[in-house]
């Protein structure tokens, strides 16, 4: 990623814990990651973990699609000796690519709530499919399969690193990460806001509802206390709710809501509803 894209993409909810000379530092050492997503440095995506780094709470060699170019980048950025690549996060290793196994696919979504990237098409109990140009090999979509359909295909030879990503591939995938946090927020508040106002008619229905008997009206006083609780935790709640990489905001339990369709992919969807496999560390 430029500086100049990085200086311009929406803020991320931690920025408010960084002065403005730590916030400028982890803009640069986000612009430095290769935008995987991927959570194997043991935070939410590239922009914690720039952030960490920034703070001097986390070393640059936590990245292991990045490699040891990629450390070498951060090293000289936070002004210190580059480190060999902490083992425990991964090792460097040629890009993969998702693939699924259409015969074998139940259209669950739960890879498609996964993906950082929206790099994942599909509906509910209809087959899915990965967009190769758009995977960035996080290989966060593997694990929740049940069915254990989904392959990291290597693609790159024995290029790793970022010899094996480019700065637009990076550029992109960010792009497209910043656009489905957004969109899940967006989602989340669209659906919130409906179940609110079916309480809400609900809750008025109730109080123009009148009681023939005094148990009646206590029956009414209790669905009506029940409704506004209902009504004051979905508030708080909305108030509380960030998105996070792995781990979609779940749409209020809505397992047979439709998903939308990808952007350019006409009839196919990218909206999360939540053997030999090769996969990177």
């Amino acid at each position: 990623m430029t500086a100049s894209a990085a200086d311009t993409a929406p803020a991320s909810p931690a920025d408010a814990s960084l002065d403005a000379g730590l916030a400028a530092r982890a803009d640069r050492l986000e612009a430095l990651l290769p935008q995987t997503q991927c959570t194997k440095c043991g935070f939410q995506g590239c922009r914690p973990y720039a952030e960490a780094m920034a703070r001097g709470e986390a070393d640059c060699n936590r990245c292991p699609p990045g490699g040891a170019e990629g450390i070498r980048r951060l090293a000289a950025e936070l002004g210190v000796a580059p480190l060999p690549l902490d083992p425990s996060h991964g090792t460097e290793q040629p890009r993969a690519v998702a693939r699924i196994d259409e015969t074998l696919c139940i259209g669950c979504t739960l890879c498609i709530q996964a993906c950082p990237v929206d790099a994942i098409v599909g509906a509910a109990k209809q087959m899915h499919t990965v967009l190769p140009d758009w995977c960035t090999g996080c290989d966060l979509c593997v694990a929740p399969c049940p069915v254990d359909c989904i392959a990291m295909i290597p693609v790159t030879g024995e290029r790793t690193g970022w010899d094996a990503w480019s700065q637009p591939q990076a550029d992109a995938a960010r792009a497209r990460y910043l656009s489905r946090r957004q969109r899940l927020v967006r989602e989340r508040e669209e659906n919130e806001a409906r179940l609110a106002a079916k309480a809400a008619a609900k809750l008025e229905a109730l109080r123009q509802e009148a009681a023939s008997s005094e148990a009646e009206r206590q029956a009414q006083e209790r669905k009506k206390a029940i409704i506004q609780a209902a009504i004051e935790r979905a508030r708080q709640k909305r108030q509380a709710a960030q998105p996070l990489n792995a781990a979609p905001p779940d749409p209020v339990d809505r397992p047979d809501a439709t998903p939308a369709a990808a952007p350019g992919h006409s009839g196919q969807s990218d909206h999360p509803v939540p053997s030999d496999t090769k996969r990177p560390q």
